[in-house]
């Protein structure tokens, strides 16, 4: 009997060592939720402002923001009043009241009263405004897009469509569904 109650007695230790081993390590740890990871920023900016140079060292273009915050657990990124110019001749200026970038950055959608200003080339020239809800924009590539109504006016001139897509290295812009809108011709008399 005696040889039976030693080979017990480490055995039986054993599962005790593993209970308390298993009780301090609920203690410790606590109960971690098996939900979805929590939505809170890891950092954030105010009144922030990013430059963008070419491979050449040329400044091609500046985002300024009022408030930028990221999001670590889906890799996001939100602009409040993003203000996007290319520095080109004659420069772009895009507005937003928000704007989301993407994961890697190579895409921004910008929603809410979004214009964009296509400046003269001249100071006599009036510029080029076009207002739409959304816009999506790929910065590196200088070209946006948007589904959504868009109204594009010059001086006295303006066009309504359905969308647009946009190439700011060609300058040339497409409007989309059905276009109306009234052409005003610059007349100047000769006398």
């Amino acid at each position: 009997m005696r040889n039976r109650s030693t080979s017990i007695i480490p055995l039986v230790m054993l599962l005790l060592l593993a209970a308390v081993t298993f009780w301090l390590s609920q203690v410790i740890q606590g109960r971690t939720p098996r939900g979805p990871l929590r939505h809170d920023p890891d950092y954030w900016a105010e009144r922030m402002e990013m430059r963008r140079f070419d491979i050449n060292g040329t400044l091609q273009h500046t985002l300024v923001t009022e408030k930028l915050v990221h999001y670590p657990d889906d890799d996001t990124t939100i602009l409040t009043e993003p203000h996007l110019t290319y520095h080109k001749v004659p420069p772009i200026e895009v507005f937003a009241r928000m704007g989301y970038v993407g994961r890697d950055g190579k895409e921004v959608d910008l929603v809410d009263e979004v214009k964009v200003i296509r400046h003269g080339a001249t100071d006599d020239l009036p510029p080029t405004v076009l207002e739409t809800r959304a816009l999506k924009v790929f910065p590196d590539e200088e070209k946006g897009s948007s589904k959504d109504p868009v109204i594009l006016t010059r001086g006295a001139s303006v066009l309504h469509g359905t969308g647009f897509e946009t190439d700011n290295s060609t300058g040339i812009t497409v409007v989309h569904g059905r276009v109306t809108g009234t052409i005003h011709q610059n007349r100047t008399e000769k006398r």
